[in-house]
């Protein structure tokens, strides 16, 4: 089997399932337990947190564990917009993950806020005048993420923040995808939300990282672990495990990225070259720094999709056809219609994924597949 679909998911890594045995078996106190089986528990507990925060160069008291990336976004964007006095408008992109946008749907549905989106460009980027026209003097919050999930674009999140700061609000990032790939520290984002499973943790795991100073309003109410921003006995073993696997994909950020960069272009080139009509969504592979260094997303105009992702199965190799959180709905990703591509384009999306671990036989092997699956007869796109 050739894997090349890590944007939805990484194999658990066996560094992240030996940190997290032991507190799974000796050392399974609840962390909150004033005895030394609870005690131990807590030690662990503030250790991995210690140890993320180290590698996002933060405080320890700005890390908040969470079941995954979807509750962190939830808690970043709800807990400082319900919290903030400043105002109730919110700035993202039509381009975000669902569990962004719809968590600020939320927030205009049921809460009252007004919500601006920014321009983006046929490649995905955000322009600092895009955003700066989208501010207002009641914008609380503006949340943009890192890199994009179906398309590999990154947005300068520094130069962002400094443009959401200028108008008195808030930036959070969702940094799921980026993670392993992009620095992370020195964003200067009020808020940063990962998936631990995206790195090699179990899934289940994550983080928010909101600045300590900043008031959140907490989803769960109960005992106020986790400082009072989210109730509920911690699952330590998780914690660890993120913690442990966030600091092995910083530690290898630089010689992965390094070598994957032209095993993706390799890849692209391949894919471009078996069709003509072939198009690569997101940012240009030629523009450093501007796409995931493993990431290669296209739409094959007369062919489904689904289609090419079941022929290549078959033919032992994985990718998907986009977001994997919509994986078997029959709408075209909105991410793709957000960029301006027609509907009956963007239904022929697929996209390829490289890991940390993957190596060029791989890639070259699965590109002869890719490239024999494209040059098939065209498949009818179904219609929407």
């Amino acid at each position: 089997m050739l894997y090349l679909d890590t944007a939805a998911t990484s194999p658990v890594r066996r560094e992240a399932l030996e940190a997290a045995w032991p507190y799974l078996t000796g050392t399974f106190g609840n962390p909150s337990s004033h005895h030394a089986v609870g005690e131990a528990a807590a030690a662990g507990l503030a250790d991995a947190r210690a140890r993320a925060a180290a590698v996002l160069g933060v405080r320890r008291s700005d890390i908040v564990f969470t079941a995954g990336g979807t509750e962190a976004a939830n808690l970043a964007i709800k807990g400082l917009a319900l919290a903030a006095p400043r105002g109730k408008h919110l700035v993202t992109a039509a381009t975000e993950h669902d569990a962004v946008l719809q968590t600020i749907d939320f927030l205009r549905r049921v809460h009252g806020f007004e919500v601006s989106f920014v321009d983006v460009a046929p490649d995905g980027s955000v322009s600092l005048e895009s955003l700066r026209d989208a501010m207002r003097e009641d914008t609380t919050l503006v949340s943009l993420a890192l890199a994009n999930n179906e398309i590999g674009t990154v947005h300068d999140i520094p130069a962002l923040a400094d443009v959401a700061h200028a108008s008195g609000a808030l930036l959070h990032t969702d940094a799921v995808q980026a993670a392993g790939w992009l620095e992370l520290r020195g964003l200067g984002a009020d808020a940063l939300t990962l998936s631990g499973h995206k790195l090699g943790a179990p899934k289940g795991s994550g983080l928010a990282m909101i600045r300590g100073r900043l008031p959140v309003e907490p989803l769960v109410h109960g005992g106020g672990q986790e400082n009072g921003r989210r109730s509920g006995t911690e699952n330590v073993a998780f914690a660890v495990a993120l913690a442990t696997v966030l600091e092995l994909a910083e530690t290898e950020r630089i010689e992965a990225t390094g070598r994957l960069r032209p095993l993706r272009d390799l890849l692209v080139r391949r894919v471009l070259g078996a069709r003509e009509d072939v198009l690569l969504t997101g940012a240009d592979v030629d523009r450093p720094g501007a796409r995931l260094p493993g990431h290669a997303s296209f739409c094959v105009p007369g062919r489904s999709g689904e289609s090419i992702v079941l022929d290549l199965a078959e033919q032992g190799v994985i990718s998907s056809s986009g977001s994997a959180c919509a994986a078997g709905s029959d709408e075209p990703s909105h991410v793709l219609l957000a960029l301006g591509i027609p509907h009956e384009v963007a239904q022929t999306a697929v996209r390829f994924t490289l890991g940390p671990r993957t190596i060029a036989a791989e890639v070259e092997e699965a590109a002869t597949v890719i490239g024999e699956v494209l040059s098939r007869g065209r498949k009818a796109v179904r219609a929407g």
